[in-house]
């Protein structure tokens, strides 16, 4: 079988793992030639690809990015975008497609199979925040790196007596900073599912001060809120799938905290920091599974079905529940386990 694969949305730990297993099972196995679109969907908008195999794929298992490329390209916004779509994998004779993504990517997959299009689905998002599987891939890299980075600004801020806000990846969701400020010990965790009070933040800080702890560190997914009213943020740029394109509310706390508590404080954003460099053993483990639950699911004919971490097992659930929500943070873990070490 002639099988297509592609990497679409934000560069994530793991993904050449996924590519590796499919590529593997898929030629040692099954007896398959993969084929690897360039750039996510917009490979296959253009007809751009290179051809995958077992010997291409080695090395590549502990390697971060993906080594086809990615995109945020939404077939769906370019002009003839669908119709360029199914004419190049009838054109290179793609009997099946693997794609290997988020929320924006699958959506995408899930509606070209409701048009007849044979796909199958890998679920990818640092976020953690994609519906139907327990877990993603690269989640666990992500929380570590970021887990990491806060305690070294711990030593900083203790041996200044600073407040250090750190801003970590989370648009809709705060899985990340919910995990990673728990873990690093930080004194306040700002999350997008709790609006936050600037007044509420700077009240605990000040509490905390003068209790004679003279360091904190307040960690803020990207995507966090405050209450309406309460701190006026600046509007941004959208992407290709409407989007906002966030990154900055550290700079607006920080200042904001400095302003209203007179404590000297500093900011950090992690940014693509926590996309890049090598998986976790976790995630090199999670992402293999993946791939080779998928290179089955295309040979079993479980088309418009995805691969899904649920328990120990990987199972398959429709694309359309994967995309239909997005999975939100537990907040008992925020207000029953994190909360209790605010201030």
């Amino acid at each position: 079988m002639r099988v297509g694969v592609l990497t679409g949305g934000g560069d994530c730990p793991g993904l050449n793992a996924v590519i590796r297993a499919i590529v593997r099972k898929g030629e040692r196995i099954h007896g398959d030639e993969l084929v690897g679109f360039l750039d996510g969907w917009r490979g296959v908008v253009e007809g751009r690809t290179t051809p995958l195999d077992v010997e291409v794929m080695r090395g590549t298992l502990p390697r971060g990015g993906t080594v086809i490329g990615t995109s945020r390209t939404n077939p769906y916004k370019v002009d003839g975008g669908v119709e360029a779509c199914r004419a190049t994998l009838s054109d290179l004779g793609i009997e099946a497609l693997i794609a290997i993504g988020g929320e924006d990517t699958l959506g995408v997959a899930s509606k070209l199979h409701q048009e007849g299009v044979r796909v199958v689905g890998v679920p990818k998002t640092i976020d953690n925040d994609l519906s139907a599987t327990d877990v993603t891939f690269g989640f666990h890299t992500a929380v570590q790196i970021a887990t990491d980075a806060i305690d070294r600004l711990h030593t900083t801020a203790e041996s200044h007596d600073r407040v250090i806000v750190c801003e970590v990846m989370g648009r809709h969701a705060g899985h990340i900073a919910l995990y990673a400020g728990i873990a690093g010990g930080a004194s306040m965790i700002l999350v997008p599912e709790e609006p936050f009070d600037i007044d509420e933040v700077c009240a605990r800080l000040k509490a905390r001060h003068e209790k004679g702890r003279f360091a904190s560190i307040v960690v803020v997914a990207e995507g966090a809120q405050p209450k309406e009213g309460s701190l006026v943020l600046q509007d941004a740029e959208v992407d290709a799938f409407g989007h906002v394109k966030l990154g900055g509310i550290a700079k607006v706390l920080a200042d904001e905290i400095e302003a209203r508590t007179g404590f000297e404080t500093r900011m950090t954003i992690l940014g693509h920091v926590q996309r890049g460099g090598t998986p976790t053993a976790f995630d090199r483990v999670l992402s293999t599974r993946f791939g080779i639950a998928a290179i089955d699911a295309v040979h079993d004919g479980a088309f418009g079905q995805m691969v899904s971490s649920k328990g120990d097992a990987i199972v398959r659930v429709p694309l359309a529940d994967a995309v239909g929500e997005l999975k939100t943070m537990d907040p008992s873990l925020y207000h029953e386990v994190a909360e209790v070490f605010f201030g």
